[in-house]
């Protein structure tokens, strides 16, 4: 061993017990452990790891506090680059817990939990309501009428931030309970890895022996024979045993294409709940929470009245928008010493605003003619011909056509795979209907000003 390798050793032994202390010890075994310094040439530090997965979601989640901690132990880096290994593990700094390198199924593998993403500050309306109770109960611990909890719906409407705060609840109500949290694709990587490592059996015994199972984006796993295999048994084990299985996804179980029917059936069997998108008085109130934590950030900066209110109506894609926007304005306005009043809004957010009014999506008309008529979104692109479901569905067909740029046939798959045909039909029947019809021309007006609003 040279004196190089050994300097670089002790940087890393160094830099990583440094990291256990910021990023907690399970998330150090996970994520931190399995890496290597390959070196350091100029200010550039070389991270191999095992494989391209944990290569990718180091890179994502840690390399700030990586480049922090080779500094902190004495290494003068101010960039990182990432690489796959390419043979096994034989220098690894090896003290304390990282005397041995962790298997894909150990249970500090749970993905880590966002300490933002708590119950106390989530912010409550009509849209999400039930999804909230459903995620509460199941925290709360104790017999559970529904399993499994499956929550769907588009980006940014809170899925993930309940998912976290589920997780986060439990752990903090019953530390002894084993709750194992984590997305499809992990789920469907850590399969693959034990097939490989010829270690299926470690996985099933831990995957099985969870108290509370969470798996994020269940999608990912539409397709993919094997892993769905895997995953009905995992789940049919835990159900069995009186387990609590919690479930996110982009849209409802019947929705998921190349998803087996198998397991779709068992995803319905327990409660499946909407997050609906969010209506102007929850965008308010997720506006008013998050003012109220940035006020703590930049002390005496205020917002003047109606900046709130006018984000709220102007900016309705999703909370992530949203949430960004305040802080961007924040931001703005600390670095250039002026108030938050509307003209600070409207010159910051100018590329927010305009893209907030030119694109309106298929399937937010989709939502919020769902929304507007009381019906499910997944019967508005389901089969069922029932009036009070296909003339809203035909609303939706004319909204589309007229509001977006979508051709016909792109319309009818994102209709349940329609047939362009039936999307004009739809489109010529709305508009001879609305010649006649007084009421059903209001909603129409009504639903085109909502979504340009």
């Amino acid at each position: 061993m040279t004196d190089e390798t050994r300097t670089m050793q002790d940087v890393w032994v160094q830099a990583s017990d440094w990291l256990r202390d910021r990023v907690g010890s399970n998330n150090h075994t996970a994520w931190i452990a399995p890496l290597d310094l390959g070196g350091i040439e100029a200010d550039e530090a070389a991270i191999a790891a095992p494989t391209r997965f944990i290569s990718d979601w180091v890179q994502r989640h840690y390399a700030d506090a990586i480049r922090d901690a080779l500094v902190h132990a004495g290494a003068p880096v101010t960039r990182l680059s990432f690489r796959v290994a390419t043979a096994p593990r034989a220098t690894a700094p090896r003290k304390r817990s990282d005397a041995a390198r962790p298997t894909p199924v150990e249970p500090e593998m749970s993905a880590p939990l966002d300490a933002r993403f708590t119950f106390d500050n989530f912010v409550v309306g009509k849209p999400n309501e039930l999804a909230h109770a459903a995620a509460r109960r199941v925290a709360e611990g104790g017999a559970v009428t529904f399993n499994p909890l499956f929550l769907y719906g588009g980006v940014g409407l809170g899925k993930t931030h309940l998912m976290h705060a589920i997780a986060s609840e439990v752990r903090a109500r019953r530390p002894e309970s084993r709750v194992l949290y984590l997305s499809a694709e992990q789920f469907m990587y850590r399969f693959v890895q034990a097939l490989r490592e010829r270690t299926v059996m470690d996985f099933k015994e831990m995957f099985r022996t969870v108290e509370v199972l969470m798996v994020d984006d269940v999608q990912f796993i539409a397709g993919k024979e094997s892993t769905q295999e895997e995953f009905f048994h995992t789940f049919n084990a835990l159900v069995d045993q009186g387990k609590q299985i919690v479930i996110s996804a982009d849209r409802a179980p019947g929705e998921i294409k190349d998803l087996e029917d198998r397991i779709k059936s068992r995803l319905q069997c327990g409660l499946v709940v909407d997050l609906h998108p969010t209506d102007y008085e929850l965008r308010l109130g997720i506006l008013q929470s998050k003012t109220d934590s940035l006020r703590g950030q930049y002390a005496g900066l205020c917002v003047e009245p109606g900046v709130l209110e006018f984000l709220a109506h102007r900016i309705t894609s999703n909370v992530r928008v949203l949430e960004g926007a305040l802080q961007r304005l924040f931001a703005f306005a600390s670095l250039v010493g002026r108030k938050i009043d509307m003209d600070l809004t409207q010159d910051c957010l100018v590329d927010t605003l305009r893209s907030s009014d030119r694109k309106v999506s298929i399937e937010d008309i989709q939502r919020r003619v769902a929304e507007h008529y009381n019906i499910r979104l997944s019967d508005l692109v389901g089969q069922k011909r029932v009036r009070t479901i296909a003339r809203p569905r035909q609303v939706a067909m004319y909204l589309a056509k007229q509001m977006t740029t979508r051709s016909l046939p792109e319309i009818g798959r994102r209709f349940g795979g329609r047939d362009h045909t039936t999307i004009m039909h739809g489109v010529r029947k709305i508009e001879e209907l609305c010649a006649e019809d007084h009421s059903l021309a209001e909603d129409v007006q009504l639903l085109r000003r909502a979504l340009e609003a």
